[in-house]
């Protein structure tokens, strides 16, 4: 592979939609002065970004998922250190809450005889909708939400991975060694152990002797993989019929469904997945699963289906409705639940006295049009959900500078450090987060402050005001920035943390990618319509942003571009995209665009194949920084993604390693990570998927679209992947029409949730 650029005479720029032009191919050499509007034949092999592969953060891999990026200043070491301190102590809070709730109902229970209440009449409802009956009415009735104070400690937080071979913390050595000694005896891999123990509790080895197919219950086991550890611990007593395994299966598809970020799955699509997987009887196994508290089942109107009203009068024949019947996890069950009357709760608060509402209308009016309208529907709503491209964060900022001429308290808080630093480099009147998280009392004369930090900071006390005597976050308004980025679970603690009377404001682009863990938090909520929603009129600038705005409509405009904003880069296989992205990201972006090599980002498809981020990333380091990569296959100064956990990851550098671990400085910020976690938490960083790129923006990004990633494209991952540049935007391109037609036909993958259906019952004025 040539890893030198070539010199070429200048072209035009294109449009990433464009026919390939009639004549002879371009050379490989070609750089981003040549490029034209003309598509190679590709057939460039990459594993593509599909549902089934994860790759947001680190820490992701082929069928993994945790994503994230970011940047920060130097003075946050300690603050990260304690960040992460106090998110460990949430997650074993949280992790022995569930367990004394399972332990509750450990005890064996046969067909659901020893069911009762709510439980069930669940089971009772789901078996007569298998029988063609009516369901009982009252099944899936919800108390009514009473007003609350928000949760002193955060919940549900996320598990953490834990890395193959490392004990969990506090896990004796002896229950390691036994399990270790159970999956040696079954030919299973021995290296499982500390895993297991992690998830399986302390009496790991006699569940997994009592219920072999447990083993699926371990991060990266394959239902295949843990019946043959069925069969070789129990024998001819073996079988696919088996009730233990129709269980395991029915929760390990669940588990799966989460990873593509689904809260609950249709019955039916349960129910045939099980089928695929060889269990006899899919119905039984579901049951099974929901007798066992494994799972819950939920009942809820049919998409496009109105809902029931509040009372049907006596007089009239009740109506027969249309019932859909949707499986879940207890935990995201219980993290839509707890959002939808965190949301519910906030919405009928009385809100703060904050001045009067000519003080309000003085502030509105003195913002710009768009800005002037977020302010005032702030002024009169406790939730408020703005929408907008990059350039519509300059509103939010107006409204934390209007909340600090008013004496208020108002904070925003990013999914990223990076996008937390490009907004505190954006607002009016920025105030370091560090400021106020190293010392929450410190407040100006009139009682107002601002300022901005990451989400997971703020909810660990790490950054932001800290929380109040009631353990609420200590603020008046909460701008939620990069909002399509919430999973459910976040979101929940988001909304536990508030409290009452404050305002909360979820803003962000409709248009990019979801969020890496499970739910669809932003859309449900524009969907349901239970609060109003502010469209921003401030356009991303220059030609990048026509070129977006008009792929967020379904249209691949070509747009004018005549400092070479916008450049496309035909390719003709795997090998030439590969040169070609080397080429324009050593050689011809710094020296025709004046954009640095370190503040250019190559966004691929996937992780796997020959133009993933492995292989792009490996030609890169040999390019810009080769060396021997003595520690894991890193070397000082490799551009580096770390994920210390699921959902969360920080761009950053390598800068040394030793016996303590490999030292990186993310985001300012120095980080050490232990030998036995690199593998599993830090990649490089030249080239990062759409997953992991949202949320922030650099000065040049070159995406690269190989030929079979083709059937990948979505229009919200070229959104995505086109929207991360700033100044210029190269597109590698090999997949001919695959590209206008993915902008046009193929909108985001759906995802099944509840939490607009639980906020439509909860608030009257939704839908």
């Amino acid at each position: 592979m040539s890893t030198e650029p070539e010199t070429t005479q200048d072209a035009e720029p294109g449009t990433p939609g464009a026919d390939t032009a009639a004549g002879a191919p371009e050379p490989a050499g070609e750089d981003v002065n040549r490029a034209d509007t003309r598509s190679g034949s590709g057939d460039a092999s990459g594993d593509g970004d599909t549902s089934g592969e994860r790759d947001e953060g680190a820490g992701a891999d082929d069928g993994s998922g945790a994503e994230g990026t970011g940047t920060a200043e130097a003075a946050e070491g300690a603050a990260q250190l304690s960040e992460a301190a106090a998110e460990l102590a949430a997650q074993r809070l949280e992790r022995e809450r569930i367990e004394r709730r399972k332990a509750e109902k450990r005890g064996p229970i046969e067909a659901g005889a020893k069911l009762s209440g709510t439980a069930a009449d669940l089971l009772a409802a789901v078996r007569a909708v298998e029988s063609g009956e009516k369901p009982v009415a009252t099944a899936f009735r919800e108390p009514e939400p009473a007003p609350r104070r928000a949760a002193p400690e955060p919940a549900r937080r996320p598990q953490p991975i834990t890395a193959p071979g490392a004990a969990a913390p506090g896990a004796a050595p002896e229950a390691v060694a036994a399990v270790r000694a159970v999956l040696a005896g079954a030919g299973a891999p021995e290296a499982l152990a500390a895993q297991a123990v992690a998830v399986l509790g302390e009496g790991a080895e006699d569940r997994l002797r009592a219920d072999p197919w447990q083993l699926l219950r371990v991060s990266g086991v394959r239902p295949e993989q843990a019946d043959g550890f069925a069969r070789t611990l129990l024998g001819a007593e073996c079988g696919p019929d088996d009730e233990r395994r129709g269980t395991a299966l029915t929760v390990w598809l669940l588990e799966q469904a989460a990873v593509a970020g689904h809260t609950a799955l249709d019955a039916p699509v349960l129910a045939a997945a099980l089928a695929q997987r060889s269990v006899p009887d899919p119905d039984a196994a579901v049951q099974s699963a929901l007798a066992e508290g494994e799972a819950l089942a939920f009942q809820d109107a049919p998409d496009g289906t109105p809902p029931a009203p509040a009372a049907e009068e006596e007089t009239e024949e009740p109506q027969e409705r249309p019932v859909r019947i949707l499986i879940g996890l207890e935990r995201y069950a219980l993290a839509e639940e707890s959002l939808a009357d965190g949301l519910a709760r906030l919405m009928n608060s009385v809100p703060k006295a904050d001045g009067s509402a000519a003080d309000w209308e003085r502030a509105a009016a003195a913002a710009p049009r768009s800005a002037g309208e977020l302010i005032r529907a702030v002024a009169a709503h406790a939730l408020v959900l703005h929408t907008g491209g990059d350039a519509s964060q300059a509103e939010a900022a107006a409204l934390l500078e209007a909340c600090r001429a008013l004496g208020l308290r108002g904070w925003a808080a990013a999914h990223t450090t990076g996008g937390r630093d490009a907004f505190t480099a954006r607002a009016t009147r920025p105030e370091p987060a560090e400021s106020t998280a190293d010392h929450p009392g410190d407040r100006p004369a009139d009682g107002a402050a601002t300022g901005v930090a990451t989400v997971a900071g703020l909810l660990s006390g790490a950054e932001g005001p800290g929380r109040d005597a009631d353990g609420a976050l200590d603020l008046d308004v909460l701008v939620v920035l990069d909002a399509p980025q919430l999973d459910v679970e976040t979101a929940a603690m988001l909304a536990e943390s508030l409290p009452d009377g404050a305002r909360l404001v979820l803003s962000g682009d409709p248009g990019v990618l979801w969020s890496a863990g499970p739910g669809r938090v932003f859309a449900d909520l524009l969907a349901a319509r239970a609060c109003p929603q502010v469209a921003s009129r401030t356009p991303d600038p220059g030609p990048i942003g026509e070129l977006v705005s008009g792929i967020g409509i379904g249209e691949l405009n070509q747009v004018e571009a005549p400092g070479k904003e916008v450049v496309i880069v035909p390719v003709r296989d795997a090998g030439e995209a590969v040169h070609r992205t080397v080429q324009l990201v050593a050689d011809s972006v710094p020296r025709a665009i004046g954009v640095p090599t370190e503040q250019t980002q190559v966004i691929t498809p996937g992780h796997g194949g020959a133009v993933g981020t492995r292989a792009l990333n490996t030609a890169l380091k040999e390019r810009l920084n080769p060396g021997p990569g003595r520690f894991g296959g890193f070397d000082p100064g490799d551009r580096i993604v770390h994920s210390p956990t699921p959902g969360r990851a920080l761009m950053g550098r390598v800068v040394r390693a030793d016996a303590e671990g490999l030292h990186l400085e993310c985001s300012g910020a120095p980080v050490v990570v232990p030998k036995e976690r690199v593998e599993q938490t830090v990649r490089h960083g030249w080239a990062l998927t759409a997953h992991q790129a949202v949320g922030l923006r650099w000065p040049a990004a070159v995406v690269v679209l190989p030929g079979d990633a083709a059937g990948a494209l979505t229009r919200p991952w070229v959104y995505t992947a086109f929207g991360r540049a700033e100044r210029h935007l190269s597109v590698v391109h090999g997949v001919e029409q695959a590209l206008p037609h993915a902008v046009a036909e193929v909108p985001q993958k759906p995802r099944t949730t509840r939490l607009q259906a639980l906020l439509t019952a909860q608030t009257p004025t939704a839908g």
